[in-house]
């Protein structure tokens, strides 16, 4: 019996892996310094999206202390589009800041528990 019960427990433990997917990670991610004063911040993300159930639904910007800079919402599944770049324009990132934390986000899982580091370009 103690064998039958092992099995069980490593089979519940596969399904909630196999539930639980990778989580969203950044591969790549640009800021650009526009004319008006604020950023442009382009994020490459892969995420082994399944469909409307499952997919990397967005991102967001982070101060070093926590603080949300600005975020992008991702609509719909990227299933075929793997990896995918999408923008944000218009952020204001305050005065003297060297770098961002990029987060982001799936509709099974939430928010990636660790951000990534973007260092900003010199102005």
């Amino acid at each position: 019996m103690p064998h039958a019960a092992c099995i069980a427990g490593l089979a519940i433990l596969a399904m909630t892996r196999m539930a639980s997917a990778d989580a969203p990670r950044v591969e790549t991610a640009t800021a650009t310094h526009d004319p008006d004063g604020t950023w442009t911040i382009s994020v490459t993300l892969s995420h082994p999206d399944t469909g409307w159930d499952h997919y990397a639904s967005g991102w967001r910007l982070l101060t070093a202390e926590g603080t949300e800079i600005a975020a992008r919402e991702l609509s719909h599944p990227h299933v075929d589009e793997q990896p995918f770049t999408r923008s944000l324009s218009g952020v204001t990132i305050p005065d003297g800041m060297a770098e961002i934390l990029i987060q982001p986000r799936c509709t099974m899982d939430g928010w990636v528990p660790m951000p990534t580091i973007l260092a900003l370009p010199q102005k």
